[in-house]
């Protein structure tokens, strides 16, 4: 005979559900924790749906979170663990798809989509805690509504989820049905503490766990950030109390199952659980009547030192501590210790930060183009990434040799089925090819996990304090030398190495990471190794195929600066031992240094590794500023890294051309060579002469038609002395048709004859009448002042002295000699006797002077 169940506030609205999912295949589900939504919802739609129509699934963001879910449907319905309910988390399973219900985590989801787009022989997907908002849970809701909306309209999709605002996800949703639980809880006073000093929290935290201890009875429950810090906690409290009283019970994801069900389940003693964020809202441990909450979780952020996505210390929103606190009023009133102060509370983030907003995105966008989605920013998304965040990440993959072209490639369908970040999965698969798979999954742990060694000082860190001296001691991979002293401390417990002081909680969980991707990546590719090679040379090339975008190039030998692809400049930390390398990989970089950022952990790069795609040689052009002329280099890159350059002759003349000529432009006004008579005047003539007379159609020699001459003058010609000396004149005179040539020499002539047979140069300006300077002895026998133009434009002359001296400008010859020449002649007549100065110069015959007169010629 089946027990009853025990009551619970979701049971008042199962009869809405069933109802509303009828209606359509989509509904929203917003119930408090506590309220028994992950116990009650799945067991309902699988009475509903029926055994014939297929699975449910219901999808949990974490591993203890799903077996626990698992453990409580069996045990409520009194079904067989593995049998009717089952779970499947990394690397562990019970149940299989004979199984009325499979508790699973977003990874295996994420795997069966990937395998079977159809999700064929399930009936619904469950998706619990969304509130949490993680990547691969929008990244699930994303693939089922388009499952939903292409393949399979009759899938039924659930979101369930604690926050108290679910309007947004049923309308993204539509056409869906919003279902509110209101649930019951009891009143829980909050208390804050005064907030600790950076690196005190723990301590303080302590403090009020025995406070409270001693002042409320029942059960606690602590919330802290991590495994770390539990076993911290844990030591403190074991010496302060007695443990015939009390079980002091760590609750975290990799615990064994028995251990979980010690902290989950009644006790004799009083129960101090010593948990992570994962009681928070995704399981429920009965009886706890007092919270201390620290305020902290280790959320998943992009961390730009290593290019990965790792664990970060934050302080939790206002919704997140709401949550927690509301575990001490399950079954009566309760207290919620923060270890904060209300001022610093109302500064927290009101919820959550999505992580589609905060981590890097190369693995979800992996996964829908190994899906076949063609365009990620046209997938469904419930909140859209940026749209640099989605370009950042293609871009990365394509370097990694994941995705071409929009694409999938065999290596980035390996790459998909490995749980890591596509850094680390690359060099996994390039690890499998090359050998040492163990030790590369160490490498992988040690940079997806918290650092397990001690970092050393750092260059100018401010302390006063010199970093530790490293006797000599030079590496080729500051990475091996982590992994090298991780193995020595796996075989004889040493913890002191000169990379540091191992933190041993830290190193296990390194291990337990290093462990689980080996036995992921055994799936039956033969590794080919080479026996007699060390670790480095294995490890180098596969580190360079995950971080291909981190190699840097030492700026000069012997010097700890270089320059990173992206051209972002670097120096090597002293806590690196990889100090002598021309080329090597930033694994680690911290904050800038004297304006150049620090490489913490580095590996040396062989040139030999350097091939593939990422190699380019080219012949590249450059001007040379001192040299003013451009210069050919033979250039060979990795990515936009110079790695070398040898000097080449240009083979290609339109591009020097090219480059030449964007280089003059700025240097034109030096380069026209504006007082060369032959080009300037010439110039000034053209331009005159298209004013006086239209008619002749003259093109505008405006500056930017001279950079026209100039870009052709440019063929041929590599430099700014060369395009001085260039046939300014004649490019110049080519524009002109032949007879506007004609026209030029006949109406604006360079020079004009003399009555004594003189050739006297004219001088032009634009807005100006054109000049005519001689002696004015030159000009007797002239009556008046000649014209140019076809008679339109006078001359202006200049009326020299014998000496050269401007004795009187005139535009009118005639009147001059009627009315000043006298004045004139009698002051000339003074100061140069020996000179001829006739009373009328217009009756001179121009045979007296010595060619002929009156006419101007050119």
């Amino acid at each position: 005979m089946t027990k009853p169940l025990l009551p619970l506030p979701i049971d008042e609205v199962i009869p809405a559900f069933c109802h509303a999912i009828g209606q359509n295949s989509s509904l929203v589900l917003q119930a408090p924790p506590g309220a028994g939504k992950t116990t009650r919802i799945p067991p309902t739609l699988s009475r509903l749906l029926g055994d014939a129509s297929g699975q449910v699934m219901m999808v949990q963001p974490r591993r203890l979170a799903a077996r626990t879910a698992a453990y409580r449907i069996a045990e409520e319905n009194e079904w067989e663990l593995g049998r009717e309910v089952g779970y499947q988390v990394r690397f562990e399973r019970k149940g299989d798809h004979k199984s009325r219900i499979m508790v699973v985590t977003e990874g295996v989801l994420l795997r069966k989509l990937q395998a079977d787009p159809c999700l064929s022989g399930i009936a619904a997907v469950v998706l619990d805690e969304f509130h949490e908002r993680r990547l691969d849970t929008d990244l699930l809701l994303g693939m089922i509504r388009r499952v939903q909306q292409t393949v399979r309209p009759e899938l039924k999709l659930i979101v369930m989820s604690a926050t108290l605002d679910a309007e947004p996800i049923a309308n993204f949703l539509q056409p869906s049905t919003l279902i509110t639980s209101q649930g019951r809880s009891f009143p829980v006073e909050i208390r804050y503490t005064k907030s600790p000093e950076r690196g005190e929290w723990l301590e303080l935290l302590a403090r009020t766990t025995l406070h409270a201890v001693d002042k409320h009875p029942g059960d606690m429950l602590v919330f802290l950030p991590g495994v770390g810090e539990i076993h911290r906690l844990e030591q403190i409290l074991a010496r302060q109390l007695d443990r015939a009283d009390f079980d002091i019970l760590p609750l975290y994801a990799d615990l064994s199952i028995e251990q979980q069900d010690r902290a989950l389940n009644a006790s004799r003693k009083r129960k101090l659980v010593l948990a992570t964020n994962v009681a928070e809202t995704s399981i429920t441990i009965d009886g706890i009547v007092t919270v201390i909450d620290s305020g902290l979780a280790r959320v998943l952020r992009h961390d730009a030192e290593v290019g990965l996505d790792k664990l970060q210390l934050e302080p939790i929103s206002q919704a997140s501590s709401t949550q927690r606190a509301g575990r001490a009023g399950r079954t009566a009133p309760g207290i919620c210790y923060r270890i904060w102060d209300e001022v610093a509370h109302r500064t927290r983030p009101l919820f959550t930060t999505p992580e589609v907003q905060a981590i890097d995105l190369a693995s979800a966008v992996l996964q829908l183009i190994c899906w076949g989605e063609r365009d990620v920013l046209e997938f469904p998304w419930f909140e859209k990434p940026r749209v640099e965040a989605v370009a950042q990440a293609i871009r990365l993959l394509e370097s990694l040799g994941a995705v071409q072209q929009g694409s999938i490639t065999s290596l980035g369908e390996q790459m998909a089925a490995l749980p890591v970040h596509p850094r680390l999965a690359r060099m996994l698969v390039e690890s499998q090819v090359l050998g040492g798979m163990h030790q590369a999954a160490l490498a992988a742990a040690i940079l997806s996990e918290r650092d397990p060694f001690n970092r050393r000082f750092a260059r100018g860190s401010g302390d006063g304090r010199k970093p530790p001296t490293r006797h000599g001691v030079r590496s080729n991979c500051d990475l091996m030398d982590r992994i090298e002293a991780l193995e020595e401390y796996r075989r004889s417990g040493r913890e002191e190495f000169d990379v540091g002081t191992l933190n041993p909680s830290a190193a296990k969980q390194v291990f337990r990471a290093a462990d689980q991707l080996e036995r992921q990546c055994h799936v039956g590719t033969k590794a080919i190794s080479d026996p007699t090679a060390t670790g480095s040379e294995w490890l180098g090339p596969a580190l360079l195929a995950a971080f291909p975008d981190r190699l840097a190039k030492r700026r000069d030998a012997g010097k700890a600066r270089g320059l990173m692809v992206g051209g972002r400049g670097v120096r090597i930390s002293e806590e690196s031992n990889v100090q002598d390398a021309e080329l090597f990989l930033c694994l680690v970089v911290s904050g800038d240094y004297q304006g150049d950022s620090q490489v913490r952990i580095a590996s040396a790069v062989r040139p030999e590794w350097l091939i593939g795609p990422s190699i380019t040689e080219n012949e590249e052009l450059f001007f040379h500023p001192s040299q003013e002329q451009v210069v050919a280099r033979k250039r060979r890159y990795w990515s936009d890294l110079l790695l070398h350059e040898t000097p080449t002759a240009a083979s290609d003349k339109e591009a020097v051309a090219d480059l030449l000529y964007q280089s003059a432009v700025p240097a034109f006004d030096r380069l026209f060579p504006k007082e060369d008579e032959g080009v300037g005047g010439l110039v000034s003539r053209i331009r005159c002469l298209r004013r006086w007379m239209p008619e002749l159609e003259i093109p505008e020699f405006d500056t930017e038609r001279l950079k026209e001459i100039l870009h052709n003058l440019c063929f041929g010609r590599r430099s700014f002395a060369e395009l001085k000396s260039a046939p300014w004149r004649e490019m110049i005179e080519a524009e002109l048709a032949p007879e506007q040539n004609q026209a030029l020499q006949k109406h604006a002539p360079e020079r004009i004859v003399l009555p004594k047979g003189h050739r006297a140069k004219i001088v032009y300006e634009e807005d100006k009448p054109p000049v005519l300077a001689a002696r004015i002895q030159d000009f007797f026998g002239w009556k008046d002042t000649p014209r140019i133009a076809a008679g339109r434009v006078r001359l202006q002359l200049h009326l020299l002295a014998p000496s050269q001296r401007c004795q009187q400008i005139t535009e009118d010859l005639a009147s001059f000699w009627e009315n000043t020449y006298e004045t004139v002649r009698k002051e000339l007549k003074r100061r140069y006797p020996k000179h001829s100065w006739p009373e009328d110069p217009r009756k001179v015959d121009p045979s007296d002077l010595g060619g002929p007169g009156g006419k101007s010629r050119s």
